[in-house]
């Protein structure tokens, strides 16, 4: 097959794959838009051989942060089995807005979520929040200080339904994606080891990545089918 006409079928292959997936796992149901759903797809291609390539978790976590906090935003999807892991609560950076986060940074001591793909450490550990995974951001300007800012995953008990009902909108954290207690270790235990997260924002914010090039998915992809 000649190299244009193979980049065409691995290109439609890619689509369809994307779309079926999305049908499949009920994300429009669940109220995640295709759009993001593919951008994470994409990010998860391009990102997959620098998390330790086979030897990393075929997991992709999707935050979108264009939902409100009171609305369940995080899915953990299994992208080789079709098969969505966990859909729960996740909290948003004190200083990115009340409900709704609105304003990001990548700045230490700014108390904000920071945008974009990361890639999950190869251990946990335990902090001040018990179990824990620290994240590496990829995405220079937009989240590469995460680990001097501590940004990582942890639970918490201002993320619950009953904090929604008191108050409308989850508690808020100073910038790391907080979990419900309830799911936090087995949520961090199927992502850790290199697995890509993508943190996705509202419309109208500024957020540009090396990491949604399509062409470069779906060579990764064409290598993997």
């Amino acid at each position: 097959m000649p190299p244009a006409a193979r980049r065409a079928y691995f290109q439609a292959a890619f689509e369809q794959r994307a779309a079926q997936l999305y049908a499949k796992l009920g994300l429009a149901a669940a109220g995640l838009s295709l759009d993001v759903f593919r951008k994470g797809l994409v990010g998860y291609y391009n990102l997959r051989p620098a998390g330790q390539g086979a030897a990393a978790p075929p997991v992709l976590t999707l935050i979108d942060f264009s939902r409100p906090s009171s609305l369940k935003r995080l899915w953990v999807i299994n992208v080789e089995q079709g098969k969505v892991l966990f859909h729960t609560l996740v909290a948003h950076g004190k200083a990115s807005g009340a409900n709704v986060p609105m304003t990001f940074s990548n700045k230490n001591g700014s108390e904000m979520s920071s945008l974009g793909f990361y890639l999950t450490a190869p251990t946990t550990y335990t902090g001040k929040h018990g179990l824990s995974l620290r994240l590496e951001g990829m995405d220079p300007g937009y989240n590469t200080n995460a680990e001097s800012r501590a940004v990582v995953v942890h639970g918490a008990d201002y993320v619950c339904q009953d904090f929604v009902e008191a108050h409308g909108r989850l508690g808020r954290s100073q910038g790391c994606p907080a979990l419900p207690l309830a799911e936090t270790t087995a949520i961090v235990k199927a992502i850790k080891g290199g697995s890509v997260l993508f943190l996705h924002g509202p419309k109208g914010v500024k957020y540009s990545s090396q990491w949604l090039n399509v062409d470069t998915a779906v060579s990764s992809f064409a290598g993997m089918h």
